[in-house]
């Protein structure tokens, strides 16, 4: 063996490890649009209406293994935070996102869609959404409208019982906000 040189198959050994590093951390991220039912043994009302409190609360408390954070289901309703002391299994729901303790929220990126942001003014109109459509009809109603140049989405409890869209004839700063997904269209 020359210098410098690593023994043979030490290589295929690192990186399988960084592989598996890899595939831990990305299982270990919380997931949007599912619950985790069971196991729970406290629930806290979350005023901000943010998942990443929910998820700092189950760090911070030591019996803490999981957590399912559910939104307001109408207006003046508070977010509630359920810590789990077990991890169950996931199952889809649009009303919840759920992790692990150790696993930050982490909300998918989809391309013209900003989660948790809010652009308030410059508004074009606003509307009722019906029951179960989400932002992509709110994005669907702002491509469109030819004056509409941005949109925002509330979800349901946080502007009023049933989602409401928000379409922008100007393209003002985002804020971060709990419960409302934006996007500029042009």
């Amino acid at each position: 063996m020359g210098r410098g040189r690593l023994p043979g198959g030490f290589m295929a050994k690192v990186v399988a490890c960084v592989v598996l590093i890899a595939a831990a951390l990305v299982s270990a991220r919380a997931q949007v649009a599912f619950d985790r039912p069971g196991g729970d043994y406290m629930s806290v009302p979350v005023v901000s209406g943010d998942p990443e409190d929910c998820a700092l609360l189950c760090e911070r408390d030591r019996r803490c293994r999981s957590w399912s954070f559910s939104y307001p289901d109408i207006e003046g309703a508070k977010a509630v935070c359920w810590l789990k002391n077990v991890v169950p299994a996931r199952v889809p729901e649009s009303c919840c996102v759920s992790g692990v303790r150790g696993a930050g929220v982490i909300e998918p990126r989809i391309e013209g869609v900003e989660n948790s942001i809010d652009r308030p003014g410059g508004d074009l109109r606003n509307f009722e959404l019906k029951a179960g459509d989400g932002e992509e009809a709110c994005k669907a109603a702002c491509t469109a409208d030819n004056k509409c140049r941005a949109f925002t989405y509330a979800r349901p409890g946080y502007t009023g019982r049933q989602a409401r869209c928000f379409l922008k004839k100007e393209i003002k700063p985002p804020r971060r906000k709990a419960g409302f997904i934006s996007g500029v269209v042009r």
